[in-house]
């Protein structure tokens, strides 16, 4: 897994607030209830982001992290991938994730990231003209992904993804990715980055990809303050792909 119940994520730059924030329930086209949390920006920049989780699914680490999107005026709601296998429950420490996670599949991924899409089109979840992904370790190809499943993304931002998982999907993706990459992760090696990057540039997708030397697994956690640099500039980063891409 990336991140425990102490993980926080790191602060944005442009610090605003968040206008309201919660939990509330999705429905994906195929029936499916899934747990999100949404947070409106004060000042929305029109952008919208949807936040795919690691194996562990919807805790604490990435509802914060919808918050400070919307911090920095992005409407964002994070998503749970486990409704059709755990229903909707709590997903801290105690939740026995990866029989669920075995369980999942492309496209039921793809199916309740289509719902919250649907959801920040939609006047509850801020009418956003621009839509993002962003994923971490499992999220991080499942975001990617995305590029290749949903019709109407933006951009989709992938951390420590294991790209193994996404090439199947590079011949079909159309929205831009950015790779952000640990230089020190065990679970995708330098060599196996260079090697996605080597595909996405002769499959013609559009990408960024940033490797951040001798960065750990998870290393985008306001508790690493070794880490802090990097951290900063992958927000930096984050919030510049989001203005270049969006509409």
């Amino acid at each position: 897994m990336c991140y425990t119940d102490d993980a926080r994520p790191p602060l944005p730059p442009i610090s605003g607030a968040a206008a309201d924030h919660g939990e509330t329930t999705l429905t994906a086209s195929d029936g499916n209830q899934l747990a999100a949390y949404f947070a409106r920006a004060e000042k929305p920049t029109g952008a919208g982001m949807v936040v795919l989780p690691d194996v562990r699914g919807l805790h604490q680490f990435y509802k914060e992290l919808a918050q400070r999107f919307a911090e920095a005026g992005i409407d964002s709601i994070a998503i749970d991938y486990f409704g059709r296998t755990a229903g909707i429950g709590d997903r801290s420490d105690s939740f026995e994730y990866m029989p669920h996670v075995q369980q999942t599949t492309p496209e039921g991924v793809a199916s309740d990231t289509a719902a919250a899409i649907a959801y920040l089109r939609s006047n509850d979840g801020g009418a956003v003209k621009s839509v993002f992904t962003i994923g971490f370790c499992f999220g991080g190809s499942n975001s990617w992904n995305q590029s290749a499943e949903q019709p109407d993304i933006d951009g989709c931002i992938g951390f420590y993804g294991r790209p193994v998982r996404s090439e199947p999907f590079i011949s079909k993706m159309r929205a831009p990715l950015l790779v952000m990459v640990a230089g020190s992760d065990a679970a995708t090696t330098p060599q196996q980055a260079a090697e996605f990057k080597e595909r996405l540039e002769k499959a013609g997708v559009t990408f960024e990809q940033h490797v951040y030397e001798g960065a750990p697994h998870s290393f985008f956690d306001r508790s690493y303050d070794q880490w802090k640099d990097a951290c900063d500039d992958a927000w930096k980063r984050m919030l510049a792909f989001i203005k270049k891409h969006s509409t």
